[in-house]
C-alpha cells in the first residue's frame, strides 16, 4: 500500500465516539431524561450502551493495536457538574484515566467538550436559549482544562452546533418556543420540570436566532477559557456540513439552506485554529423541499443516497469561507455491509487526498464511528462502526474496514519512520 506524499507528516488518522453514545447510564444528562419521557421521538433508551466507561482500557487499546493514531471522545459535562456549581473530582480524574490511556497507546486524544448532551439541570434553566449559557459552559471548560487540560492533544468546543438547522429539512425539531407546548416531548419535559414548554431548548434540536448567538458566544467563550491555560493548544468546533445541491426549481432552497446550515458557521470560524468537518453525503433540494435519492441509487441503512463524493465538497467550501485548517473529525456510512463502508473510506481518503494536492491545509481524518452505538433518536439499528459490538455479551470485533483504514494509518507511520533526516 503506497500512500500519496501529499498527506503530511503529523496527519491524524483516527476514529471517534461521544460519550452519551458508549459510555452508558449517563443519568444525569438532558438526553437520558428525553429517552425516558411520555412522547419521546427516541426509538429506545441508551442504557447500558457499550459500557465504555468501565471498558476504555480494553476499548482505546484496540482502536491503537489497529494501526491508529489518534481517538476523538468527548467529555460529558452532566458527569462532571452533575448539579450546578458542583463539580465532581472523580468524573474528571475518569477523564484524566483515559487521557492518560490514550497516550500511553500512542494515540493523539481529540477531545470534544460538548458532543450534543447537557446536564438536565442546564436544561431546566433554559438550555441552548439562555444567556447564561456560554458563561455556565466556558466555567466547566476551565475547570477541565485545569483539571487534565495538560494531557489533551486537539480540543473541540461544541459539536455540531449547526444541525438543528438541518434537521429542520427533515423535519425533526425547528419548533418556534412558542410552539413548543403543542409538541408531546416537549409538553412532558416542561411538566417534569416545572418550567413553560417555550423553555425547553436542547442542544440539538433548537435552531432559533437565539439559539445561534447562544452557541456562538458559548464557542467563543470557551475558546478564550481554554486558550488562558494552555494558549498553543488547537481549538475549534466541528460542524455538520452537508454537500447541498439543487435539483430544477430547488435553487432558492438550496440556497437558503447552504447559507443557515453551512455558511454562516464558517464564517463564525474564521480566526480559530481549524474547524471540525462532520459530511455523511450530500442534501439535494427541489422546488418543493428535499428531492427523492436518483434512481437506482444505492441507499444507506437510513434511506440516503451513498455519496461520499460529498466531503471533497464540504472541505473545499469551510476552506474557501473559513480560510483556517480543516479537519475531518467525522465521516462514515450506516450500513450493514461492510464492503460499502470499505469502499466509501477509499473514496473519502481520497478526497482528502485531492484537496492537500491542491494546497488545503486538512489536518487528519477521522472516522465515525469507532464502535456500532447508540445514534440518537434512531437508537442502536444503525450501524455505523468499524467495530461490531454484541450488546448481550459487549464483545468487540475489529471489520475490514478498520482493518483497512487502520493499515493506511499503519502505514503512513511506517513511510514517516522511513523518511530521511
Amino acid at each position: 500500500m503506497t500512500l500519496s506524499p501529499s498527506f503530511p507528516a503529523d496527519f491524524l488518522w483516527g476514529v471517534a465516539s461521544a460519550g452519551h453514545q458508549v459510555e452508558g447510564n449517563n443519568v444525569n444528562s438532558d438526553t437520558w431524561f428525553l429517552e425516558h419521557l411520555p412522547g419521546t421521538i427516541f426509538s429506545e433508551p441508551s442504557g447500558d450502551a457499550l459500557d465504555h466507561y468501565h471498558r476504555y482500557r480494553e476499548d482505546i487499546a484496540l482502536i491503537a493495536s489497529l494501526g491508529f493514531t489518534s481517538y476523538r471522545f468527548s467529555l460529558e459535562w452532566a458527569r462532571i457538574e452533575p448539579a450546578e456549581g458542583e463539580f465532581s473530582t472523580a468524573g474528571l480524574n475518569h477523564y484524566k484515566r483515559m487521557l492518560e490511556t490514550c497516550r500511553e497507546h500512542g494515540l493523539t486524544p481529540v477531545v470534544t467538550f460538548h458532543h450534543f448532551t447537557s446536564p438536565l439541570w442546564l436544561l431546566q434553566s433554559g438550555g441552548w436559549e439562555s444567556s447564561r449559557t456560554p458563561e455556565l459552559f466556558a466555567r466547566y471548560c476551565d475547570r477541565v482544562m485545569a483539571h487534565l487540560g495538560d494531557l489533551i492533544g486537539v480540543a473541540c468546543t461544541l459539536n455540531e452546533p449547526n444541525l438543528p438547522w438541518l434537521l429542520e429539512s427533515f423535519g425533526i425539531g425547528g419548533e418556534a418556543p412558542e410552539s413548543r407546548g403543542s409538541v408531546p416531548m416537549w409538553a412532558a419535559a416542561a411538566e417534569r420540570l416545572g418550567v413553560d414548554a417555550s423553555t425547553i431548548a436542547p442542544f440539538q434540536f433548537c435552531s432559533t436566532e437565539a439559539a445561534f448567538e447562544v452557541k456562538l458566544a458559548a464557542h467563543r467563550a470557551a475558546t478564550a477559557a481554554i486558550k488562558a491555560r494552555r494558549p498553543e493548544l488547537l481549538v475549534g468546533w466541528t460542524l455538520a456540513n452537508t454537500d447541498i445541491q439543487f435539483a430544477d426549481g430547488g435553487e432558492e432552497r438550496a440556497e437558503r439552506a447552504r447559507r443557515d446550515v453551512n455558511v454562516r458557521f464558517l464564517e463564525a470560524s474564521r480566526g480559530d485554529d481549524f474547524v471540525g468537518i462532520q459530511t455523511y453525503g450530500r442534501t439535494v433540494y427541489g422546488p418543493d423541499g428535499l428531492a427523492p435519492a436518483p434512481a437506482g441509487a444505492v441507499l444507506t441503512q437510513s434511506g440516503e443516497e451513498i455519496y461520499p463524493q460529498a466531503l471533497e465538497a464540504t472541505i473545499r467550501e469551510a476552506h474557501r469561507i473559513a480560510g483556517i485548517p480543516v479537519m475531518v473529525t467525522e465521516n462514515g456510512l450506516a450500513t450493514e455491509d461492510d464492503t460499502q463502508r470499505v469502499k466509501f473510506l477509499q473514496t473519502a481518503v481520497d478526497c482528502v487526498a485531492s484537496c492537500l494536492a491542491d494546497g488545503i491545509d486538512v489536518r487528519g481524518y477521522i472516522a465515525w464511528t469507532a464502535f456500532d452505538n447508540f445514534e440518537w433518536i434512531f437508537g442502536y439499528r444503525p450501524k455505523f462502526g468499524l467495530i461490531a459490538v454484541d450488546r448481550s455479551t459487549q464483545e468487540r470485533t475489529p471489520k475490514e474496514s478498520a482493518r483497512w483504514l487502520g493499515s493506511l494509518a499503519r502505514e503512513h507511520a511506517r513511510q514517516q519512520v522511513a523518511q530521511p533526516a
